[in-house]
């Protein structure tokens, strides 16, 4: 026990102690109740990776295949903002050229320097289907006759190949977006999981040890709530950009579409 110390002073003087010496007096007070108490000072270690190096296996197991999960929604969504980036770029050079072209045939040498947008895709179904109705219109003309102005014979083929075309170029930009919502879905019930064996482990060894000293107690929930914390982390990126994704990839589409009429128009108005 720390004796109680009294200081006898004049009445009405106050001394003057330094303020070192006052936090000099408070350590050593400090310093004695503990010796008296006889309780040791614990620093509680928030080293996450020690307490990962520690856990059980199946916790181990748990967190690498969460880590595998975020390392591939990681790369795909890299791989799906750069694709991305390019394709608006490259759209906008195309429908550049595509408005002030007057002929097919000069869009279609453009197509080869922008691989980047889906309207190129889009275009060449188009561009070819136009071709094979006029080899088969002129291959029906009379031999000797000149030819005449170039005729669609079916303007509704035209328009079932562009809409072929966006269709596939719309599953190209949607590829590989399922893995994302995939991740956002399921390692968040991954991470409940290790943190729910986790917990069982931790009760167990409480029991085994008949203590309920939150010494004993925290390190195995702590261990526990890891899997949880890394569920989330790989899950809310990737339903964060699977959103993102899933609206750039409707946006892609609405332009797939006023292309195509855009190139209706045309064909119509120059062909039929």
């Amino acid at each position: 026990m720390v004796r109680s110390l009294r200081l006898r002073l004049p009445s009405g003087a106050l001394p003057d102690v330094p303020e070192a010496s006052l936090h000099t007096f408070g350590s050593y007070l400090l310093a004695l109740q503990v010796q008296g108490d006889g309780t040791p000072v614990v620093a509680a270690s928030n080293d996450v990776v020690s307490l990962i190096a520690e856990s059980t296996p199946l916790n181990q197991a748990v967190l690498a295949l969460l880590l595998l999960f975020s390392i591939a929604s990681w790369a795909i969504i890299l791989q799906k903002s750069w694709a991305f980036r390019a394709s608006d770029r490259d759209t906008a050079r195309f429908l550049d050229a595509f408005r002030q072209s007057s002929k097919f045939s000069e869009i279609q040498a453009v197509c080869s320097t922008l691989p980047a947008t889906p309207l190129v895709g889009v275009f060449q179904a188009g561009y070819a289907e136009i071709n094979a109705q006029f080899r088969v219109t002129s291959g029906a003309q009379p031999a000797g006759t000149q030819p005449a102005r170039p005729v669609l014979k079916s303007l509704d083929g035209v328009d079932r190949a562009l809409l072929r075309a966006a269709t596939a170029e719309v599953n190209k930009l949607e590829r590989r977006m399922t893995f994302l919502a995939t991740t956002a879905s399921v390692t968040p019930f991954i991470g409940l999981f290790g943190t729910v064996v986790g917990i069982m482990i931790a009760f167990q060894r409480i029991g085994a040890s008949g203590s309920t000293n939150l010494a004993i107690v925290a390190p195995g929930i702590s261990e526990a709530l890891i899997a949880t914390a890394a569920g989330l982390f790989a899950a809310i990126p990737a339903l964060v950009f699977y959103n993102h994704f899933t609206h750039r990839v409707k946006e892609c589409s609405a332009t797939l579409d006023d292309f195509s009429l855009e190139f209706l128009n045309i064909a119509e108005r120059n062909f039929t």
